[in-house]
């Protein structure tokens, strides 16, 4: 059994469809599941709906057109739509099902928790780009069965980045897979207790993949880019980005944590546990090495590996009467971070100081902030950048600090955080 994970990049229009289906010619596709993400820049499209859906309802149709309409032109570059009216092909009616399934919601919906709301709408981008692809691979000839995600998937409530039921899980995928076909399915959904529908946070797609393949004992899975494999730097902000040919589970792991883009920190536990091997592999060039991640192997090259994370906050904090920041003190502190689920990046702390570098996914920092004026004296520096070098040297660090205001630096062994303006 292989795990294959694509991208919303690599589905991005109908070429990139028809790229999927040339690639699964040429490599195989055997006792296959396919994971496929939401087309293109679709998860943001239908974050502005959310938006006017809470902010701004006269724009909410038009956003809601737009998604319609970018799906509904890569559907008549890969069909004849004239196959349509004579009802060969009901690819046209299943998506518009869809999006009348989304109307709805946004029609009788009652909760005015965004989080919850959010996970009900944003997966539609899911669902119709696998439709879209599943139908489009039967059209070809390769027979295929498209899976709903949240039928095997099971998570808690915690909507956004929720967490797996991973016994329930282990049971559906293992009572309902059919591994002998090839097999189409969402990636970033699950579905909780009451089938509502939660997602896994952003770039979960990854994390799908290895929860299929721990629950399905898979041989392998390979994620699919538009980039060789793993780079060394995201080549965005970094120049001269160099491929790293292999990585171990726990070197991976650690470049997940500091927030290295290509994979998703959740992804690599289930593979690790399980010693099943993960390949990133380019989708432009699938007969190209990529890189192999795995058990035991070297970094190959050794060279430094640079993270960075852009739209960060740095709050500062001392005592208001010079006492030192003790252990009850921290404790307040963290117990805050998690109230206002701040996910936290850099620590540092002295005598007398605490400063903390987090990410505000949730927009809760003024509260958090209100509440930590209680007790201390505090200073926050918004839209800060986070830069994490793995194997540095001097000539690494000297490249992130250039032209930069340095607000905090922390040095380990092998690793270096640099916090700047």
């Amino acid at each position: 059994m292989q795990i294959f994970k694509f991208g919303g990049a690599s589905v991005k229009d109908a070429n990139g469809v028809k790229n999927v289906a040339a690639l699964l010619q040429k490599v195989g596709y055997k006792n296959t599941l396919i994971v496929v993400s939401a087309m293109g820049k679709t998860t943001n499209a239908l974050e502005l709906v959310i938006k006017n859906y809470f902010e701004n309802k006269t724009e909410l149709q038009s956003s809601l057109q737009e998604v319609k309409k970018y799906h509904n032109e890569i559907l008549l570059d890969l069909f004849d739509p004239d196959s349509y009216q004579d009802e060969k092909h009901q690819v046209f009616k299943k998506v518009t099902s869809f999006f009348n399934e989304l109307n709805q919601f946004l029609e009788t919906n009652k909760s005015p928790d965004y989080n919850f709301v959010y996970d009900q709408i944003i997966g539609y981008g899911e669902l119709i780009s696998t439709l879209i692809v599943s139908e489009y691979l039967n059209f070809i000839g390769l027979r295929n069965n498209w899976i709903d995600v949240r039928e095997h998937i099971k998570t808690d409530t915690y909507y956004r980045s929720a967490n797996i039921n991973w016994e329930e899980t282990q049971q559906r995928i293992s009572s309902n897979f059919n591994k002998t076909v090839l097999n189409i399915t969402q990636g970033f959904l699950g579905s909780d207790p009451n089938n509502f529908t939660t997602t896994l946070g952003r770039e979960g797609s990854d994390y799908t993949a290895a929860i299929y393949a721990y629950c399905l004992n898979a041989d392998s899975v390979t994620i699919w880019k538009d980039v060789p494999g793993v780079l060394n730097a995201d080549p965005r902000y970094f120049e001269n980005a160099q491929l790293l040919n292999k990585i171990s589970y726990r070197e991976a792991i650690e470049l997940a944590f500091y927030g290295a883009s290509v994979i998703h920190p959740k992804t690599l536990q289930p593979l690790q546990g399980k010693e099943i091997p993960l390949y990133v592999k380019s989708f432009l060039n699938p007969e190209a090495p990529g890189t192999r991640i795995g058990k035991n192997i070297t970094l190959e090259p050794m060279v430094p590996c640079f993270i960075v994370k852009k739209n960060q906050v740095l709050i500062s904090l001392s005592s208001l009467d010079f006492s030192y920041i003790v252990e009850e003190n921290i404790s307040e502190i963290f117990n805050l971070l998690h109230l206002y689920k701040m996910k936290v990046d850099v620590i540092q702390n002295s005598a007398i100081s605490f400063s903390v570098c987090v990410d505000n996914i949730y927009d809760n920092l003024d509260k958090l902030l209100h509440h930590l004026k209680a007790k201390f004296k505090v200073t926050c520096h918004e839209n800060v950048s986070l830069y994490t070098i793995r194997h540095y040297n001097q000539n690494a660090i000297n490249q992130i600090e250039e032209g930069k205001t340095v607000l905090l630096k922390q040095l380990t062994q092998e690793t270096v955080q640099v916090v700047s303006k």
